[in-house]
């Protein structure tokens, strides 16, 4: 369903571990929508909830809604570093601009 690079999952079990959230999970919901297509946000969560799919990684579970579980199809969970700053990104190759060039803050 998600595929996850290396670094993504270092990252996100040395995260684990620095916060106290060994046995939690990552949950990845829809934060809304905006010109490159769907957002995600990331949260800590202990464990499966009603109505929730589980994808297994190497040392934690990710959880999502079916919702976002299609939005997410394809797409892989990175780790970046820019000059900007470093975190965890959701590259969803699928999803094209919509902007056209007439929405503020797509350039």
């Amino acid at each position: 369903m998600v595929e996850v690079s290396a670094e993504a999952v270092n990252f996100i079990n040395d995260l684990l571990q620095k916060n106290d959230k060994a046995g939690y999970g990552i949950r990845i919901y829809l934060a809304g929508m905006g010109c490159s297509g769907p957002q995600f946000g990331m949260a800590f969560q202990e464990k499966i909830k009603e109505g929730d799919r589980e994808q297994k990684s190497d040392g934690f579970s990710f959880f999502f809604d079916d919702e976002t579980a299609e939005m997410l199809e394809g797409s892989t969970v990175d780790y970046i570093e820019t000059p900007a700053g470093s975190g965890l990104i959701v590259n969803n190759p699928n999803v094209k601009s919509s902007c056209g060039g007439s929405c503020a803050g797509c350039h």
